[in-house]
């Protein structure tokens, strides 16, 4: 049978996978909200638990702490990355998927959050915060896992064997995570679609010097 335009089909989440991840992501986005407009340690896990209408028991369910349920929103974001670029039509070219799944889930408006002087500026207070800077880099890692085994389907590759899936994950986190920093510390707020996009273009021409 010959392959569908719309792209690779992916497995669909069970109802209780579903749940739990929709579970996951709301204490993820409770806790970096109230970090963000209150700051790092004026915040408890009871606080958080009750932004996102669920009981101290469930947050230890699933997160040690704070920054583990932080770090925890990259990892589902990358997920989404992921099952966004096995989405896209299979005769795009794969770095356009990368752009368009990218965009689709670190600048999906211009008027989100992080456009605003004060969210920025706690984001940045955030992400310095020391007690979080493991738990960042190991959602990183997983991140890069999963996005690996999309880029691997989508180019018929191996995840396992293959180094191509595995940098091409690992420069997409690098060139986000890139264009995140540099839209949080711009001296001119600069949305953070515009600075992806021009990351990208010079990751699909191969980095020329300028």
């Amino acid at each position: 049978m010959a392959p569908s335009d719309d792209g690779p089909t992916t497995r669909q989440p069970g109802l209780r996978e579903r749940k739990k991840r929709e579970t996951r992501v709301a204490l993820s986005q409770a806790a970096i909200r109230l970090c963000v407009l209150h700051g790092w340690d004026e915040v408890t896990i009871e606080q958080i638990a009750a932004e996102a209408n669920v009981s101290v028991r469930t947050f230890r369910n699933y997160f040690a702490g704070k920054a583990e349920a932080i770090a925890a929103s990259h990892l589902e974001r990358m997920h989404r990355v992921a099952d966004d670029l096995l989405a896209r039509p299979a005769g795009e070219p794969l770095w356009d998927s990368l752009l368009h799944a990218v965009l689709g889930q670190f600048a999906p408006t211009d008027n989100s959050p992080p456009h605003h002087a004060r969210w920025r500026e706690g984001v940045r207070l955030m992400l310095a915060e020391p007690a979080l800077a493991g738990e960042i880099v190991k959602a990183n890692a997983a991140a890069q896992q999963e996005l690996a085994k999309a880029v691997a389907q989508r180019t018929g590759t191996d995840a396992e064997r293959d180094v191509y899936p595995k940098l091409v994950a690992a420069v997409v986190a690098a060139g986000s995570g890139v264009a995140v920093e540099h839209s949080l510390r711009a001296d001119e707020p600069e949305p953070l679609g515009a600075v992806l996009a021009r990351v990208f273009e010079q990751l699909a021409a191969g980095l020329p010097v300028p």
